[in-house]
């Protein structure tokens, strides 16, 4: 009795466990090839691009139009040479830093101007560009040595 009952589950686990399978139905049919796309347009989108091709070329002729700015020239004629040269602009990059102040009493040693704390200046000239090591600003606290 019990070598019946086990082959009866068995073959009932077979079928469940097969019936779990997915089966491909489309396996034996070929896959149709697509034709290749179209691209299809309607009338109105035929018009939206004709705009965008003139706005194109509105902009192309306006900047063909507005010359662009270029550096001034000088000709110089020497020995009848001509040379042409350019004058690169001036720029003034310096800014002013703020000055620290001497702490009374201890020589080498001033109050940084951005947070008032005591930061070690011995042996660096007057007037240098220092860093300030306390400063936790965003950027660089720069100041010079009085």
């Amino acid at each position: 009795m019990n070598l019946r009952f086990s082959a009866v589950f068995a073959v009932l686990g077979c079928v469940v466990f097969s019936s779990c399978y997915p089966y491909n139905e489309n396996q034996n049919k070929k896959q149709p090839t697509k034709p290749a796309e179209k691209t299809v347009t309607s009338a109105d989108q035929q018009k939206i691009q004709a705009q965008r091709d003139e706005m194109k070329a509105k902009e192309e002729a306006q900047k063909k139009e507005t010359p662009e700015e270029k550096p001034a020239e000088s000709t110089e004629t020497t020995g009848g040479t001509t040379t042409d040269t350019t004058k690169p602009p001036v720029e003034e990059k310096r800014t002013d830093y703020a000055f620290a102040n001497k702490v009374p009493g201890k020589e080498g040693f001033v109050f940084s101007p951005y947070n008032n704390k005591i930061v070690d200046v011995r042996d660096i000239p007057s007037g240098t560009l220092v860093q300030d090591p306390t400063y936790t600003g965003a950027g660089k606290g720069y100041f010079r040595v009085p």
